[in-house]
């Protein structure tokens, strides 16, 4: 007997499912690691005590803040990191004591919990580990992204004193959150990762894949591939000077001042991309953009980022030889500069918003313009409203039309060109190749639309 369509549609729907994951059956989300569990695997961590015994330099910018009892944003993170690098384990007593006050967040506990274990007497071990299950619960109905990064250190710090609790808070992160939620909704809805919670995932992947050896990149590879290029080209490229030393700027809507602490975790999510992944070409440039002196973060919040997560031994690839423009197809991100030259012209399409710097400042573009915008190797259009376009001449390698529907097909009339059919990208972009010189106009009308209409 024949069964009918519907019920041959669901088991391919469930077919699909079961090979778009797996593992997800058979994997152990049981921590195998003893503490420190947290982003100081053994490898790390003697880097970390060699740079000490070798005074190197960013050593000594920890060290004095330490020493002196600077007042630093993150005490427990600083004085723990500290602790574990010296093996002076009083040094500890600062972050126990301030993690188990009410001004404690979950992800700095979890982190005093995991490097501060050989200075924890039992009562502190067993005050802080209920602290963590409290704060744990207290996170476990949030999709923000930062609280299930904590919820996930808070979870792999707590293996080996609550280890069914740890291996159902992972469990629940990577199938129900990640792979059930977070994938699906970048695939289909093209909502990706903000680009300034970058440090975030980063800290939930290092913490995932060094403790229970499960990839979550895997879910989307295209979109982490080409990551690292996305990062170095997503920052403005003229240099801010400040007191503390120089920042490279993230790209932020809406322009006005940049925030210097998120361009430290900006940088901070550089270099912990590069220690996640020392081997991927991409990464190697962004290593080679990150490793130069002058960007070192100074300052008391940035200082235990830099020499929590930089490998100043690690080869990197000059940026010069990188491409000028970076494309995500699945979010529709569009970063193009014209050189590597800090005076350079740049452009950034993210997050619905079409942004120009040059000579210092940031313009906002309407989305209404039918003006191209020529920077580099690319001109590109936004059509929010316009499908014809003229411009003069102009010699580009690229051509990018901004705010399409995403996966569409147009019908791509360019002047003295035959008609072509193309498709935007999932995230709305158009991303075509000339032949070195655009002319004239560029008309574009969905495929299959009499002429006319």
């Amino acid at each position: 007997m024949r069964r009918p369509r519907s019920h041959r549609v669901l088991m391919l729907l469930l077919l699909a499912a079961a090979l778009a994951f797996p593992q997800a059956q058979d994997e152990d989300f049981r921590v195998f690691t003893e503490h420190p569990r947290l982003f100081l695997r053994a490898q790390r961590l003697r880097l970390l005590r060699r740079e000490r015994q070798r005074r190197s330099m960013r050593w000594e910018k920890f060290e004095t803040l330490m020493a002196g009892r600077a007042r630093m944003p993150e005490p427990g993170l600083s004085a723990a990191l500290y602790a574990q690098v010296t093996e002076d384990w009083s040094a500890c007593r600062p972050a126990v004591e301030w993690a188990l006050t009410n001004a404690a967040d979950l992800r700095q506990q979890a982190l005093v919990f995991d490097w501060c274990q050989p200075s924890l007497g039992e009562n502190e071990s067993r005050q802080l580990a209920a602290r963590l299950e409290r704060g744990i619960a207290a996170a476990r109905s949030s999709t923000d992204l930062a609280d299930v990064r904590s919820r996930a250190l808070a979870a792999v710090a707590l293996a080996g004193h609550l280890d069914p609790l740890a291996e159902r808070e992972l469990r629940s992160i990577v199938v129900d959150w990640w792979r059930g939620k977070v994938v699906p909704s970048i695939k289909s809805v093209h909502a990706p990762i903000p680009l300034d919670r970058t440090y975030d995932l980063f800290e939930l992947f290092h913490a995932v894949r060094d403790n229970i050896n499960v990839e979550m990149r895997e879910a989307l590879p295209a979109m982490f591939r080409s990551l690292p290029i996305v990062h170095v080209l997503s920052h403005y490229p003229a240099t801010y000077p400040a007191p503390e030393g120089d920042y490279r700027i993230p790209a932020f809507k809406g322009g006005g001042e940049p925030d210097l602490t998120q361009a430290a975790r900006s940088r901070a999510a550089g270099l912990a991309m590069v220690a996640y992944d020392t081997n991927a070409q991409e990464n190697q440039f962004l290593q080679g953009w990150l490793i130069q002196d002058r960007f070192l973060l100074q300052s008391a919040f940035g200082v235990p980022y830099e020499f929590l997560w930089a490998n100043p031994y690690q080869p990197g690839l000059s940026p010069f030889y990188m491409p000028l423009y970076a494309y995500d197809e699945l979010s529709g991100r569009v970063f193009v500069r014209s050189s590597w030259e800090e005076d350079a012209a740049w452009f950034g399409y993210f997050d619905g918003e079409g942004q120009r710097f040059d000579k210092g400042r940031i313009e906002v573009l309407s989305p209404q313009s039918a003006s191209g915008v020529e920077i580099g190797p690319a001109l590109i259009f936004q059509a929010a409203k316009q499908r014809k376009f003229k411009v003069e001449a102009r010699d580009v390698d690229l051509l990018f039309v901004l705010g399409l529907k995403p996966g569409a097909r147009y019908d791509v009339e360019v002047d003295d060109e035959e008609m072509r059919e193309e498709r935007a990208g999932p995230g709305g972009v158009l991303r075509m190749l000339t032949s070195g010189k655009f002319t004239g106009g560029l008309r574009l009308k969905p495929a299959g639309v009499p002429p006319g209409n």
